[in-house]
């Protein structure tokens, strides 16, 4: 069965006749489409890939078949109008994760004589198992951030701004393949690093401080995400403590990763031993998420939600312990479930490196 399929299979349940597509890691994940702009709309019969001038010549390229493709100059809301009058369509199911509420308004109040249907989740629940071409283009983006990461050693010295690194990062990736950062790179010196998300900054890096390095490349659409903090001359005893804590504990967490395990049990055992260590109130983000063609997908690795782990989802495992005006850990992998385990993609050394 098809990822199509799979979605309009669902139609009966959750009682729409049709489903709006408007999240473009969502479209990509359908159709193959890689542009910034397009919507897909799915009726029972039908199946419709609708984007503007800019991209007629791309979806003709791009989109899977089984898609009749609209291009529109002005106003895609013309075509949406005649879609719902030829197949008589009373009841569309939208992604209420990703319309924002202007957007909603603006259908309802276009098309008075539809109902529009908030579905939550559809499409990310199936996009959670990744296919053969999917896990091949995540494990090229993951090689590639491990080798920017190996030749980042090599440059960074202390001196250098947070944003010079970042600006590395952003050129080695692309040197090395990739199409792109998978997001805007965190790179987080001295105190800074206990800051989870610290964006570069003008701050220069200085001997005696923890370098938290988190960031990722794009291939075909996957993304990697990877975390790795390093020491930049001799850093404190306490330090090097919490860098030891968060080592095990994602190790810990990592034994727990198969198939059929409770993500929530598995971020208990990275959160547990932490808590036991006297950090518990140092981590308080999740202990990981899925990753695909969007940088946090389902399934959530978290203290709150449980999802089942299936074959072939790719997540993260990234416990982290942030001391405020001290520093910050947080050491970060991609896996693939499997069967009995999963799969570690990265290959950089978890050892505590210092330059």
């Amino acid at each position: 069965m098809n990822r199509i399929e799979k979605i309009k299979n669902q139609f009966g349940d959750l009682k729409i006749d049709s489903f709006l597509v408007k999240n473009l890691p969502g479209i990509r994940y359908i159709s193959g489409f890689s542009g910034s702009a397009a919507s897909i709309l799915l009726a029972k019969d039908k199946n419709y890939f609708i984007s503007d001038f800019r991209y007629k010549s791309q979806s003709v390229q791009e989109v899977n078949k089984g898609y009749e493709i609209i291009i529109y100059v002005q106003n895609s809301l013309l075509f949406l109008e005649d879609l719902i009058e030829k197949h008589s369509l009373k009841r569309i199911g939208f992604e209420s994760n990703f319309l924002t509420y202007a957007e909603t308004e603006n259908l309802r109040n276009e098309f008075k004589q539809v109902e529009f249907v908030p579905i939550d989740s559809l499409i990310e629940k199936i996009v959670m198992i990744k296919n053969e071409k999917e896990i091949e283009a995540t494990i090229k983006a993951v090689e590639i951030t491990d080798k920017t990461f190996s030749e980042l050693l090599n440059i960074i010295k202390p001196g250098m701004t947070e944003r010079e690194v970042s600006a590395h990062i952003s050129y080695l990736q692309k040197m090395f393949g990739a199409d792109g950062d998978s997001f805007d790179s965190i790179v987080a010196s001295g105190e800074r690093s206990a800051f989870p998300h610290a964006r570069p900054t003008d701050k220069k890096i200085q001997k005696g401080e923890l370098l938290t390095l988190d960031f990722g490349s794009t291939v075909d659409g996957m993304k990697s995400d990877m975390t790795r903090t390093i020491a930049v001359g001799e850093i404190t005893d306490e330090c090097k403590k919490i860098y030891s804590i968060v080592k095990e504990a994602q190790q810990r967490a990592l034994d727990k990763v198969k198939a059929g395990a409770n993500t929530k049990v598995i971020d208990s055992y990275a959160r547990d031993y932490i808590k036991e260590q006297g950090y518990g109130n140092n981590f308080g983000h999740g202990l990981g998420h899925g990753l695909g063609y969007d940088i946090h997908e389902k399934p959530a690795l978290n203290e709150r939600v449980e999802y089942i782990l299936e074959v072939n989802n790719i997540i993260t495992i990234e416990p982290g312990i942030y001391v405020e005006g001290l520093g910050g850990v947080r050491i970060e992998d991609d896996v693939i479930v499997k069967d009995n385990g999963c799969e570690i993609l990265n290959k950089s050394s978890k050892e505590l490196i210092t330059l």
